[in-house]
């Protein structure tokens, strides 16, 4: 297949936003996919900010790095992507070129535990406040659950709002397949 599919673009994605030296977030850092290519793609100058709700979460991630020996490169926390601005240091904000989401639940977790819209939006519209122009911010939506479909259309209805002077907002998916296919929304600061 010649299309990259949804998470292959969203890595394409990241590897043309990310530098060695470069701050990132990973949103949602589930079980630690996203957090280790950020990890390699920052190198040793680099740091990884991780977050996520649940510690199964923040406890695979750990794992992950350890054993991929990148665990100094990234810091997790075991809270919401809400709190963005006051969890990392002011210091880091000018550098995060990049952020992730993969919203939805943790592959393999508790399926009643999903992304809520209302703290997806802050956790954006916080690091729009915090990124320099060019900083890319990936959503990786999956919605064939009922707290996803709502999640996709709140998110939609406020990305689709965002000022064009403000941000470019692209939206890319496969819209001949079944069963409610994940898609990606990128945004780029301007």
């Amino acid at each position: 297949m010649k299309l990259s599919r949804i998470i292959n673009f969203a890595h394409s994605l990241l590897q043309t936003a990310v530098e060695e030296g470069d701050t990132v977030v990973d949103a949602t850092v589930g079980n630690g996919h996203d957090t280790l290519l950020l990890a390699k793609l920052v190198g040793e100058s680099g740091q990884v900010f991780g977050f996520d709700i649940q510690e199964e979460a923040i406890a695979q991630t750990e794992k992950r790095m350890e054993e991929n020996m990148l665990a100094h490169r990234v810091t997790l926390f075991n809270r919401g992507h809400e709190t963005i601005k006051e969890t990392i240091p002011m210091q880091y904000y000018s550098t995060i070129s990049a952020a992730v989401f993969n919203l939805g639940y943790l592959p393999g977790g508790n399926k009643e535990i999903v992304t809520k819209s209302n703290t997806t939006i802050s956790a954006i519209t916080q690091l729009l406040e915090i990124m320099p122009q060019e900083g890319i911010i990936i959503i990786v939506i999956y919605h064939g659950h009922p707290e996803g479909a709502k999640e996709r259309n709140e998110v939609l209805n406020f990305v689709t709002h965002l000022d064009q002077k403000a941000a470019h907002v692209l939206r890319y998916e496969f819209i001949n397949q079944r069963n409610n296919p994940p898609f990606i929304i990128a945004i780029e600061k301007r």
